[in-house]
């Protein structure tokens, strides 16, 4: 594993941390973020792949001003940069309209009593990671109220729900952008952004190693291994893991000497070992706790949830099949929303179909299986991807802390 991973996000500690941060939101009325001084900073991160984006920034934070404190919410990296977790970040790891109705009350109470808190002891600033949904509605009221606001990703707005760019203008002081094109399409609208490029373009490396990451996980260098990665939240697990264990059985009856490997966000290895059991799975494929970048060094190929999962596959140079689903109502408010023919990161930065989505009605275990082994019968094409993903991760390499730290200090300093 890359060392600034390993530094930033120590999977080994990540139950000891999701210990402490549930012992935190037990006490979530201890010490407030600004009452001490300092660098004091509130923030939001919404999912694990937030949560590693948020530690990765707070590294760079912590690197210039040595008295920062941050709180708000979030998960195990943000936490191994000192952060303080009033609220575990898998309260919010819901997507999807009809799934994020069965916790709306919770997330909206969540998010009633941390904007109570803030209103009531203002940091210097907001930071939102990602979470839109959120963080946005958030932001607008902290805001409105006078306190600075930054917002780190843009809403993918250039790929679904162009209204949503009313809402940031109104929301957010300065928007953080990590693809090369969003500033000029925020500049059109009348926002402030800095591009910083993606943080993990500057931590995974331009050649991953596959011997290193093999040994580490117990694999032999001449394996065929399959990375299977199902999702960040409970409802994408609920969705995506029996179908890929599926499709993993499939491939396996095809190819008897392949590895299957599966990375397990650790509150939801439980959920994933049910669904590789109920597919005849279990003793067939390794299943590991946290350790994705690992995992996607080791591979050939992995079968993917459309995520950011996808663009840290792309990084680490990975051919993938890119699938999702969710619920039926929700796909069909979600559907006509879309404004590109791609959903998976890797194709929309691309500008092209570089790898196959099989979304909703064609998700199946047939066609995932197929996918996955036409990509195996063609190294050529494997070879064409993996020079593609290495143009797009120098466009997106940058000193990201550092300009994200600059663009952070110049608004609260104003």
């Amino acid at each position: 594993m890359p060392s600034g991973i390993a530094r930033i996000c120590n999977d080994a500690r990540a139950a000891k941390t999701r210990f402490y941060v549930l012992h935190r939101v037990k006490h979530y009325t201890s010490q407030d973020v600004t009452s001490a001084g300092g660098h004091r900073f509130a923030m939001v991160a919404g999912e694990a792949s937030g949560d590693l984006l948020a530690g990765l920034l707070l590294q760079g934070m912590r690197s210039r001003w040595a008295d920062l404190q941050a709180a708000g919410i979030g998960g195990p990296c943000m936490a191994d940069q000192g952060f303080e977790a009033w609220w575990p970040h898998e309260k919010l790891a819901v997507r999807g309209y009809v799934e994020v109705l069965r916790h709306y009350r919770e997330i909206v109470g969540i998010r009633s009593r941390l904007k109570e808190r803030l209103l009531r002891d203002a940091p210097d600033a907001f930071i939102g990671v990602d979470a839109p949904d959120f963080n946005l509605d958030l932001e607008a009221a902290l805001k409105a109220a006078g306190i600075k606001t930054v917002h780190f990703i843009c809403p993918s707005i250039w790929a679904w729900r162009p209204h949503r760019v009313e809402k940031i203008r109104r929301s957010v002081d300065h928007v953080l952008c990590i693809f090369p094109f969003e500033p000029a399409l925020l500049a059109s609208h009348g926002i402030s952004s800095t591009y910083v490029g993606h943080p993990l373009a500057s931590v995974i490396p331009m050649v991953p190693d596959k011997r290193a990451a093999r040994l580490a996980l117990g694999l032999r260098e001449d394996d065929e291994v399959l990375a299977i990665l199902p999702g960040s939240r409970a409802s994408e697990i609920h969705y995506m893991a029996p179908l890929f264990f599926a499709a993993a059985a499939r491939i396996r009856a095809a190819r008897p000497g392949i590895r299957l490997v599966v990375p397990a966000i650790p509150a939801l290895q439980a959920q994933i070992e049910q669904a590789a059991q109920a597919a005849g799975l279990m003793g067939h494929v390794q299943i590991v706790s946290g350790r994705s970048h690992e995992v996607l060094a080791a591979c050939d190929l992995t079968l993917i949830a459309s995520g950011t999962a996808t663009l840290e596959a792309a990084l680490f140079k990975r051919p993938m099949v890119i699938s999702y689903r969710v619920n039926w109502l929700t796909h069909r408010i979600m559907r006509p929303q879309q404004l590109q023919p791609w959903l998976g990161l890797p194709n929309i930065l691309c500008r092209e179909f570089v790898v196959p989505e099989l979304l909703q009605d064609e998700a199946t275990a047939q066609s995932l299986e197929r996918a996955v082994l036409e990509w195996l019968a063609d190294p050529a094409r494997m070879a064409a991807a993996k020079e593609k993903f290495i143009a797009l991760h120098e466009s997106l390499r940058r000193d990201t802390a550092t300009l994200a730290t600059d663009a952070i200090e110049k608004i609260i300093s104003t």
